[in-house]
């Protein structure tokens, strides 16, 4: 599959390497040259230098050619704008955007487009920790990651 990542910061930088791992065709936009570090020097990906809500940087990146996109800026704004040219523009299929405001999301979903919030989520995992019953906490370091389930009776010990 093809992707389009706007912004290389930690979020994007990293999402880049993941689907790159998972042989992924993957591409980058970062305003700033110097983001592109972050992918480290063997990245087989590309990289392209421009704004993700200019419609010529994003044709020159591979949008008209993309399976996914992902916006991933530190503007809720101009992630949802390039989400927004991403669907429309280039009639990109599966469009994401990260904001950081909760209210908006439910604004950004009515236009169809996903949205992630790590304000609303990283609450509910902060949450989820303080109240625990038990002392188990969910972590993530890369490769490995925890997740905790209550199953009913007919399902325990599967």
């Amino acid at each position: 599959m093809k992707y389009l990542i706007v912004g290389c910061g930690r979020v994007g930088s990293t999402l880049a390497k993941l689907l790159v791992a998972e042989k992924h065709d993957v591409t980058v936009v970062d305003e700033n040259p110097s983001a592109f570090k972050r992918l480290g020097a063997q990245f087989p990906g590309r990289v392209e230098v421009g704004t993700g809500i200019d419609y010529e940087v994003l044709r020159r990146a591979g949008a008209d050619r993309a399976d996914g996109f992902v916006a991933v800026t530190n503007g809720d704004n101009r992630n949802v704008m390039a989400a927004l040219i991403a669907q429309r523009q280039f009639k990109i299929k599966k469009v994401v955007a990260r904001i950081y405001d909760p209210p908006r999301g439910l604004m950004y979903r009515d236009l169809g487009i996903d949205t992630v919030c790590p304000t609303t989520l990283g609450a509910k995992i902060i949450r989820d920790v303080l109240v625990a019953a038990n002392s188990e906490i969910p972590f993530d370091f890369g490769d490995l990651s925890s997740m905790t389930a209550t199953v009913g009776d007919a399902d325990a010990g599967k």
